[in-house]
């Protein structure tokens, strides 16, 4: 095991949730064979890491992780499915129910904005989406937001001891939902998007082009939310 004590890991799905944090890390080192982009920020140690989707990725990616080396705690981060009808594209979901005590109440934990919310999250074993859906969930859950990683990360974080912090950016919401159906978005067992499912889609459904681009708006919205809130979480010791 390499010595990691002082380095936080922050791990996200996929690339296209971390892609605006990874371009403020001074020398960025990306290591693929251990799967990780090493760098500085504020003058602190990260490692990205990036889990996959869903349980069958993000269950084995995360205890070869920290199986290998020790952090001093871990921020997991990324997009989540809003179920709480107020919760809006860009606000920020700080989970209680999986972050660690220390973290959760670190007198340096200072969100004092109105995009921040402190609720519960739930995670699921697949990409929800329809009101009806998401509806059952909340019911279910009694969660405010959804993904399907964070459970198996926190699991991984107790059995290795690190104290870890969730921090979730919404994504989609009861109002703004995906743009074409979860499996034409995005291909759960090839861990990426079939782009001739959803051209195909796209040529038959034609509405659907317009409804893709404003999706993609609201995406990068989403990340440089998360970006700005780890970038502030990062200029500060938690523990």
């Amino acid at each position: 095991m390499s010595d990691g004590g002082s380095i936080i890991a922050i791990t996200f799905a996929l690339p296209a949730e971390s892609s605006d944090f990874v371009r403020l890390l001074a020398k960025p080192v990306t290591s693929a064979r251990e799967g990780l982009i090493h760098g500085q920020i504020h003058g602190r140690s990260v490692a990205v890491f990036h889990t996959g989707v869903g349980e069958k990725s993000c269950r084995t990616g995360i205890e070869n992780l920290l199986r290998r080396q020790q952090f001093k705690y871990l921020i997991s981060a990324g997009f989540a499915g809003a179920l709480d009808p107020e919760l809006r594209v860009g606000n920020l979901l700080l989970s209680e129910n999986f972050s660690s005590p220390e973290l959760l109440s670190s007198p340096h934990l200072d969100f004092a904005e109105d995009r921040l919310f402190v609720g519960k999250l739930a995670t699921v074993p697949v990409v929800i989406d329809s009101k009806s859906e998401r509806d059952h969930w909340a019911a279910k859950s009694g969660a405010a937001a959804v993904d399907m990683e964070t459970d198996f990360i926190a699991a991984a974080c107790a059995a290795h001891r690190i104290p870890m912090l969730s921090l979730r950016v919404m994504s989609d919401t009861p109002a703004e939902p995906f743009p074409v159906p979860p499996g034409v978005l995005f291909d759960l067992e090839k861990q990426k998007t079939n782009f001739a499912r959803l051209t195909l889609y796209l040529v038959t459904h034609p509405g659907a082009v317009m409804r893709l681009n404003a999706f993609r708006r609201r995406i990068a919205l989403a990340r440089q939310s998360l970006t700005n809130a780890l970038d502030k979480l990062l200029r500060v010791d938690l523990i």
